[in-house]
């Protein structure tokens, strides 16, 4: 399908993190007013980590979000590189989520048995109301990388031989990434510019490949947008 993709500059990182939390916020009231749960998906990086920093001193209908990871690197659990441990220092540690609603991967099980027990639960969870992802200046997301194929039956798919550490990992697939209402790309930084360019000339890059029936949205700041 040819994807619709909302370009969405704002002045500098901090301002892409303050209109992500507000979307997110905003997302939340809606999805919790129409079915009474947000279910969100959430992404690794240090833009990221500034919304969820935002989001901890936030005022939301905490006890109906549901969490989830896009992807995990396959180290054991509370090791300072997992993304778990970077979500749960920025925002979880307040503990305004009830931790069984907080659905972690299970990385330190190794790719592919960590994979087939997240399989399980996105099954369950899916669709979910966002999907909030990054971009790495290779075009990967998530942790589908250039060059690689996974099999697009699985919703999750586990990783080896990522061109970056950790080698192992697992991800959501583009099948998983897909079956949501809405897809939010987060995008800062000079260094993400030439990836960006070939975003948007249609090159077939990881995150050119992430579908969604409403569009994806992406929020992005002068440097990375800038030629």
């Amino acid at each position: 399908m040819t994807q619709t993709v909302r370009w969405n500059r704002l002045p500098d990182a901090d301002s892409v993190a303050a209109e992500a939390t507000r979307q997110i916020l905003q997302f939340a009231l809606a999805s919790i007013q129409d079915h009474g749960a947000f279910r969100i998906v959430l992404a690794g990086g240090s833009t990221p980590k500034k919304v969820y920093q935002l989001l901890s001193s936030s005022e939301a209908d905490w006890a109906n979000w549901h969490l989830y990871l896009g992807d995990e690197r396959c180290l054991p659990m509370g090791h300072a590189d997992r993304n778990s441990s970077m979500i749960h220092a920025a925002w979880l540690k307040q503990g305004q989520i009830p931790p069984d609603q907080v659905h972690w991967i299970a990385a330190e099980s190794g790719p592919e048995q960590g994979a087939s027990m997240y399989e399980n639960v996105v099954r369950e969870a899916v669709p979910f109301d966002l999907v909030l992802l990054g971009m790495g200046e290779d075009g990967h997301t998530a942790s589908l990388f250039p060059g690689q194929k996974h099999d697009s039956g699985r919703l999750v798919v586990g990783v080896t031989g990522a061109p970056k550490p950790p080698p192992e990992r697992i991800s959501l697939s583009y099948t998983g990434l897909a079956k949501t209402q809405n897809i939010l790309v987060l995008v800062t930084g000079s260094g993400k510019q030439p990836a960006v360019a070939r975003w948007r000339a249609g090159e077939s890059l990881p995150v050119a490949r992430l579908e969604c029936a409403a569009g994806v949205d992406v929020l992005l700041d002068e440097d990375a947008w800038h030629n």
